[in-house]
């Protein structure tokens, strides 16, 4: 019976590494392009990154991590429920706010499932992802044509703090940033230049705060830069060389490296995992040319930006430090989407994706490991700005448009006459997406096109009970007539 229980301690040795629920910090910046972090790409990146730098040296990055979408809403709507938000009304572009949360009262999310285990749970910066401003004066809701921002003391029925999370400090999107907000009101205006360092300072006040709690905490901090608009505080203003951008950009790493400070003084660094990343691509705001000009490639060896179905429109940042559970200057090219933090948050607590919840999220936690992922989705779908789709299997990647799919040129309003309907490319061979494969290897672009249809179709990616999605038809090629290629929900 010794023996045995001797057997058994040494073969699941590692289990008790996960018995005490780690604390979850979640920093997302927003239109950081994966070259715009010095370590990732050294040889074209031209902007001092120390604090992101030193993440990564601490822990794990990858390679082939993806947003749900390459612009702001569906991915942050993704990370927070595991689900891709194509399988709801919003089908391109981003919402504006003035309108009714895109996450539905009754989805399982994140910041939810986490309540649920005994998680304290905050947000600190951009929601965008719709809730509305009543008057609570009327109870009236405020309309966006009446308001060019918010009114101090606008209540807020459906926002963070009624989607799982404990507190909310922070703003809509960029156009309302003006309008500071805590928890479910309008608390003030504020100048957009003191928003990151609001940002900065509440989300290291907030880990403060979970000192000598005993509970642990998920912090979620999508901060608002380096996208529009660029203001750097007058104190980082020339520190690039390379103009506002790579000014907010280093403002950025900063805002990074007082977060980790937060956590480490504290006493949280050995059970808290930190992940590190970006929404999608560099926007072309940042002057892409401009800083190319001078040496420093947003996007390092990707085609594209943000918007497009070209990997340098979703391939982001993402750096993942958790000492003693993930190997310092580790890294890792197992392919991943930012949906897939629900499933990986479950694994790590032991516990089963919420009924309803997470049809696209895939746990990585074993590649944290250095093991392979055992996924039950067959690939990654990316979307674009304008609603092009594209499907990642492997090493072959399916674009059904005819160039960039969003903002870069050519566009699909640009692109040259006889250009193939869709583009296929192998993305060990070709990741710079240069050589179109789509007409001389069509078995390859059937199989893809088939699995993209049968993940539409069934609501869910992953393995499970066929889903539902949101609206009853989903238009795959958008260059194409729409009505012959509807994909309606069985």
């Amino acid at each position: 019976m010794k023996n045995c229980l001797f057997l058994f301690l040494v073969v699941f040795g590692a289990l008790p590494a996960f018995a005490e629920k780690p604390n979850i910090v979640y920093i997302i910046c927003d239109d950081l392009g994966y070259g715009d972090v010095h370590c990732l790409a050294p040889e074209t990146c031209k902007i001092s990154t120390p604090h992101i730098d030193k993440l990564a040296s601490q822990g794990m990055v990858f390679t082939d991590a993806h947003g749900g979408s390459s612009v702001c809403t569906p991915t942050r709507y993704g990370i927070m429920t595991g689900r891709y938000a194509w399988r709801t009304s919003l089908q391109r572009g981003v919402v504006t706010g003035f309108a009714p949360n895109l996450i539905a009262e009754d989805r399982p999310t994140v910041p939810g499932l986490l309540q649920d285990q005994g998680y304290t749970t905050g947000i600190v910066g951009k929601w965008h992802l719709n809730f509305q401003y009543v008057d609570p004066e009327t109870g009236k809701a405020y309309l966006r044509k009446k308001y060019k921002k918010p009114p101090v003391g606008a209540v807020i029925p459906d926002g963070p703090t009624q989607r799982g999370f404990d507190y909310f400090h922070g703003f809509h999107h960029a156009r309302d940033m003006e309008a500071v907000t805590e928890n479910d009101r309008v608390i003030e205006h504020d100048e957009v230049v003191n928003m990151l360092p609001r940002l900065t300072r509440k989300a290291s006040e907030w880990i403060d705060s979970r000192a000598g709690d005993g509970e642990p905490f998920f912090l979620y901090v999508p901060l608002g830069s380096p996208h529009t608009p660029i203001v750097p505080s007058e104190q980082w203003k020339g520190k690039s060389g390379l103009g506002d951008y790579g000014d907010f950009v280093m403002q950025t790493d900063h805002a990074v490296g007082e977060i980790t400070a937060a956590i480490e003084r504290n006493g949280f660094a050995d059970n808290t995992l930190v992940i590190f990343t970006s929404d999608n691509g560099c926007s072309k705001a940042a002057g892409i040319p401009k800083l190319a000009a001078q040496g420093h490639v947003v996007s390092a060896h990707l085609r594209g930006s943000k918007a497009d179905l070209w990997d340098g429109g979703h391939r982001i940042p993402f750096i993942v430090r958790w000492p003693g559970k993930v190997a310092a200057g580790s890294q890792n090219d197992s392919l991943i989407c930012l949906t897939d933090l629900l499933a990986t948050t479950c694994e790590i607590l032991g516990a089963d994706l919420p009924p309803g919840g997470g049809e696209d999220s895939v746990s990585f936690l074993p590649a944290l490991s250095g093991d392979p992922i055992r996924s039950t989705r067959n690939g990654v779908i990316h979307h674009s700005f304008s609603g092009h789709f594209a499907y990642r299997h492997g090493k072959w990647k399916l674009l059904l448009a005819k160039a960039s799919g969003g903002w870069s040129m050519p566009n699909e309003a640009k692109a040259p006459a006889d250009a193939p309907i869709a583009q296929l490319y192998d993305m060990e061979a070709d990741i710079g997406e240069q050589n179109n494969l789509y007409a001389s290897k069509p078995e390859v672009a059937a199989q893809l096109l088939k699995l993209l249809e049968e993940d539409v179709r069934r609501g869910r990616s992953t393995q499970g009970d066929p889903a539902s999605n949101d609206v009853s038809e989903i238009i795959l090629w958008k260059s194409k007539n729409k009505k012959a290629n509807a994909k309606k929900n069985p």
